[in-house]
């Protein structure tokens, strides 16, 4: 396993001074610059390819810089307000073990998707503190109703609606998708979450909504399983056409379902645009290096050895002629 993710709930800690103490706080004030020679991007310009729209992101060149001149080889990188994923990013591209953490699941979210699309050709690790059974999503709608509704939408990789709480207008996440050759022309699947006991005009109001932002499909993601009435209201929606098929308008899905493996029905194979895609991490350079030559006169003819970063255990390398 190359890497651990941990959604955790932070806790505020306080420290009581005895009477007559001074408490001593570290010295935050002082700057302590790390220059600009060697970094190959300090800060990100508007439009920058790398920005996932995320408010605290920072250049993933400037997190290299930092984990190769502070963290050995074997070392652990260590993020606990690890946010979109640079740092990971930044330690995966760089062979490095890490741990990351943080207190909300849309983070979790975010970075599980930046990990699939930097690294298509898959990345080792651990998800622990989010639900993986029923019960489990049970205990967090009890605890939190907010992220469990964060952790649902991530289930089928959809974004959560930026609004402020209670005022959602009947929308708590989205996914968009192409599905015509005009790329302009970006439709939306609109999504609401219920943790409480289902009612048969959730279903009603979801296709107001659908109706009222001109979305192709709307699904109701659910704890508890649907009634049959609700079914019957969701079906009489009809279904979005597509080049991929017929796709019922109004969908409803328990989280049961979805941690089986079940997902929306929409035109997504390769169209998905729901999140801005995280650049490729590409392969640094091989380096090239001199190897002794066995007599004098063979000194003007040196061999040279690519040396590739990520080479594979016993394979042997490849000579240049």
């Amino acid at each position: 396993m190359s890497g651990l993710l941990e959604a955790r709930e932070l806790r505020k800690s306080y420290s009581r001074a005895t009477p007559g103490s001074r408490r001593v706080e570290p010295d935050y004030a002082t700057p302590v610059g790390i220059g600009r020679a060697g970094c190959s991007q300090e800060r990100y310009g508007s439009g920058d390819a790398e920005r996932l729209g995320y408010q605290t992101q920072k250049p993933k060149g400037l997190l290299e810089r930092i984990i190769k001149s502070s963290c050995p080889d074997a070392g652990v990188v260590l993020d606990p307000f690890c946010g979109c994923g640079t740092t990971i990013a930044a330690s995966q591209t760089l062979g490095r073990t890490w741990i990351g953490i943080d207190v909300t699941q849309t983070a979790i979210v975010v970075i599980k998707q930046r990990l699939q699309t930097t690294f298509p050709d898959g990345v080792e690790y651990e998800v622990v503190g989010e639900p993986k059974s029923l019960p489990d999503a049970e205990a967090l709608a009890a605890q939190d109703a907010y992220q469990f509704q964060w952790w649902a939408l991530g289930l089928v990789n959809a974004r959560p609606y930026e609004k402020k709480k209670g005022a959602d207008k009947g929308i708590d996440g989205r996914l968009y998708f192409h599905d015509e050759e005009d790329k302009t022309k970006t439709k939306q699947v609109i999504l609401s979450v219920k943790s409480g006991k289902l009612q048969a005009g959730y279903v009603r109001d979801l296709r107001g909504v659908v109706d009222r932002e001109k979305a192709a499909i709307g699904v109701l993601i659910s704890l508890d399983p649907p009634t049959q009435l609700m079914r019957t209201e969701a079906a009489s929606a009809g279904f979005y056409k597509s080049s991929w098929g017929d796709h019922p308008r109004i969908q409803i899905l328990t989280v049961e379902e979805l941690l089986a493996g079940k997902g929306v029905d929409y035109p997504h194979p390769g169209v998905n645009v729901t999140f801005k895609r995280a650049q490729r991490a590409l392969p640094e350079p091989a380096r090239q290096i001199a190897l002794p030559v066995s007599s004098p006169q063979d000194s003007a003819a040196k061999t040279l050895v690519d040396i590739p970063r990520h080479s594979s255990e016993g394979k042997s390398p490849k000579k240049r002629r």
